[in-house]
């Protein structure tokens, strides 16, 4: 991959090698996303390594704001050092975020560590219908940009508070008057599809707001797979609620069901992952990549 250098992942532990185990079995399993797969020996080979390097590009973040502070005889804030994840639906990206949230406050804890998704600056269920998008809900126009950009605008002057409004998967919505509150982090994690891209339409791009930027990747085939057994588990769990939104599924005939969502799969998250999402992997500091049962064997840093 042009640009960037491709380690396997014991050359990649090999760079920061630790005996460390700082998580055990029964927390990883909680902080893994529903179907996803992470191993123990993942925690050590791949997430160590690169908390190192956070850390280093996090040193040298702050001592850039305190020598701009300085120039400009400012005192100097609490700016967040903010960590883009991306990556298509399924393919583990809320897995990462919630296992560099843990290790980064573990392991740094001097340090304060948020985390947000950008599914909570989509736009409510009622606006997409009212525009004609609910069908392309995930694609680029069906999230309040505006909203979006406002926030990270409002993070990186230093706000003190600044609130993240929350979505809610069993609704498929945004919840009325709930917010994550943001209070200064020094680490702020920001997970979603649209973390790298750029709409046509804005002067500002979520990406101009990241300071260290990751791609999860893998082969479209392999993320529809998960997809499709994340489908057929949830329908024997979390959509058995009358409350959840994926509910009237459970009523169809299996095979029915399935196919709905290999047609969601086929019209909406493949085509979005194409055209929007997979072509901003590049923009990434650093991609890692998965193979069969989501386990992690390569990743690439971006060489400059």
């Amino acid at each position: 991959m042009e640009n960037f250098a491709e380690y396997d992942k014991q050359a990649w532990a090999d760079l920061y090698p630790t005996t460390l185990q700082p998580i055990d079995p029964q927390t990883l399993e909680h902080l893994k996303a529903f179907n996803d797969q992470v191993a123990m020996t993942d925690v050590q080979q791949v997430y160590m390594p690169l908390i190192q390097l956070l850390r280093g590009a996090f040193d040298a973040y702050r001592q850039w704001q305190q020598r701009k502070s300085d120039f400009l005889h400012q005192p100097a804030r609490t700016i967040p050092f903010i960590i883009g994840i991306s990556g298509s639906v399924a393919v583990g990206k809320s897995t990462t975020a919630r296992l560099l949230q843990y290790l980064l406050t573990e392991l740094l804890p001097n340090r304060t560590t948020q985390l947000v998704t950008t599914d909570g600056f989509l736009y409510p269920t009622k606006t997409l219908q009212a525009k004609g998008l609910l069908a392309r809900k995930g694609f680029p126009e069906s999230y309040d940009l505006p909203r979006l950009i406002n926030f990270l605008l409002q993070v990186k002057a230093g706000e003190p508070l600044v609130k993240a409004p929350v979505y809610s998967h069993q609704t498929y919505d945004l919840v009325p008057d709930e917010f994550t509150a943001v209070r200064q982090p020094d680490f702020l994690i920001v997970e979603g599809i649209n973390t790298l891209q750029q709409p046509a339409a804005a002067h500002l791009y979520v990406s101009d707001f990241t300071d260290f930027a990751i791609y999860i990747d893998a082969d479209p085939k392999l993320i529809e797979t998960w997809y499709l057994n994340r489908f057929q588990k949830l329908l024997q769990t979390a959509f058995t609620d009358p409350n959840n939104y994926f509910y009237r599924y459970t009523q169809d005939d299996p095979d029915q069901a399935l196919a709905r969502a290999r047609q969601t799969w086929a019209t909406v998250n493949l085509p979005n992952l194409r055209d929007y999402i997979l072509p901003t992997r590049d923009r990434a500091n650093l991609i890692i990549h998965k193979g069969q049962q989501h386990m992690i064997d390569r990743l690439y840093l971006r060489n400059y």
